[in-house]
């Protein structure tokens, strides 16, 4: 069984004046941490993903109007499949972490 804080992302979210929602989702306990893998380095920082924290449920319905979104962490990127933006070979691990990104191409 999963434990309770792992159905939590934090999400946040920038709307653009040009009509672009771009959004960050990150699981929330790799929030803060640098993840690194050889030369690959990918910074969790609170001032790119530390937006909204939200069932994973409530992220779902959220992300489903983004037209960039970046996912770290399992939960996360189990959203972005869920919501159907992510397709699961476009999934990299970075220091053993799933990562993915959507850009939705007009």
């Amino acid at each position: 069984m999963v434990a309770m804080e792992e159905e939590n992302v934090f999400v946040k979210v920038w709307k653009a004046k040009n009509g672009e929602v771009i959004m960050a989702i990150c699981d929330c306990e790799i929030l803060g941490k640098r993840i690194q893998d050889g030369a690959l380095i990918l910074d969790v920082s609170r001032e790119f993903f530390g937006g909204e924290k939200m069932s994973k449920e409530a992220a779902i319905d959220l992300i489903k109007s983004a037209t960039i979104a970046n996912f770290v962490g399992e939960v996360a990127v189990k959203c972005g499949i869920e919501a159907g933006l992510v397709h699961k070979e476009a999934i990299i691990t970075i220091g053993g972490i799933p990562h993915a990104q959507f850009v939705m191409m007009l």
